[in-house]
């Protein structure tokens, strides 16, 4: 192949891509770590017991058919719109339209249950590679070739790192 001037064989273009394209993976989820380390201290947020909606329009003294005008729908329907938040089938829509009849805006994201993405990826990317390499580790046992723990361990390090670098599509699986 002839890319101005050089000539580059097929798997040197498609190993400079992979590489590239996990350097981009590796940005991404770091990218998005960063993003999501702000909601982390939220996670200990306590939602009222009536929500969000009730909670902002009662401390501000606002009445049901007030907010409904706002938003150009009946009290019943902001009552409504209030049981649904309640009870978690309120709409992202129905949320932001509040929040701005509130005059406030509407933040949502995910907060991963463990430190980060990242650490997610490593997680299922061992567990994996330790159902890989014991499997094959069986085989060769039955085979009278058995591995000692320690190269073992070993290679289900070895096996993750290569599966959390190049993140296949069965790592969800």
């Amino acid at each position: 192949m002839q890319i101005s001037g050089y000539n580059l064989k097929l798997t040197e273009v498609i190993s400079g891509y992979n590489l590239m394209n996990t350097q981009n993976q590796k940005l991404l989820l770091e990218q998005i770590d960063r993003k999501l380390a702000v909601l982390k201290p939220l996670e200990k947020l306590i939602i009222p017991q009536r929500g969000w909606i009730f909670t902002i329009r009662t401390a501000l003294k606002m009445s049901l058919r007030q907010l409904g005008n706002k938003l150009g729908i009946s009290s019943q329907s902001v009552n409504e719109i209030e049981e649904r938040e309640i009870n978690g089938n309120i709409t992202i829509k129905s949320l932001r339209d509040v929040a701005n009849a509130l005059g406030l805006k509407l933040v949502y994201g995910f907060i991963p249950k463990g430190e980060s993405i990242e650490n997610m990826v490593e997680t299922r990317a061992y567990e994996i590679a330790r159902e890989i390499v014991l499997r094959t580790s069986n085989t060769m046992k039955l085979e009278d070739q058995e591995n000692s723990k320690l190269r073992i361990e070993k290679s289900i390090k070895e096996k993750a790192e290569e599966i959390k670098n190049k993140m296949p599509k069965y790592l969800w699986d």
